[in-house]
């Protein structure tokens, strides 16, 4: 069974993993309201990521307990302003203990990748996110069926084969 959930639902099935989490982001952007003004602070030269404490300390939290947070970020070079925001934001992550790994979108091309974002949780449940015109997130359509969970499943481990990790990606 499916079921479409968002907002706090939305977060409740994100955070409520137990070992691991899996993300696999394939947008170009994605139109966040919290994340409106640190973009144009990035561009204009004056990054400041305060608002994304809380979610850092959640990292840190879940690392030091041995629960792991990964994520694959398809990207297009050269980077869009987009792009660029998320690599200066992913330091902060990645320092708090989130994988995070880049897969440029030319060498994902042949790798038989689904075409929409997930969230893969404990392997066992699976979140596809569904985004308006304007690339906000209207939620995920969330479900335990072993065939679609195995599916991900194989996309996750393709997609983090291929990826390279955030340290050596931007070297």
């Amino acid at each position: 069974m499916t079921s479409l959930v968002s907002g706090g639902e939305f977060a409740g099935f994100v955070l409520g993993f137990e070992h691991a989490a899996f993300r696999l982001e394939l947008r170009e952007r994605y139109n966040e309201p919290e994340e409106a003004g640190p973009l144009r602070r990035f561009l204009a030269g004056e990054p400041d990521y305060g608002w994304n404490e809380e979610w850092a300390a959640m990292i840190r939290r879940r690392a030091a307990s041995g629960q792991r947070m990964m994520r694959v970020r398809v990207v297009t070079e050269p980077h869009s302003d987009y792009t660029r925001f998320g690599l200066d934001l992913a330091r902060v992550n990645v320092a708090a203990g989130e994988d995070i790994r880049y897969l440029p979108r030319a060498s994902a091309a042949g790798l038989d990748l689904p075409g929409h974002d997930f969230w893969l949780i404990d392997s066992c449940r699976v979140g596809i996110l569904r985004f308006g015109d304007d690339d906000l997130l209207a939620g995920a359509e969330v479900t335990a069926d072993p065939a679609v969970v195995a599916r991900h499943c194989h996309w996750r481990d393709v997609a983090w084969r291929f990826a390279v990790p955030f340290a050596e990606y931007v070297a």
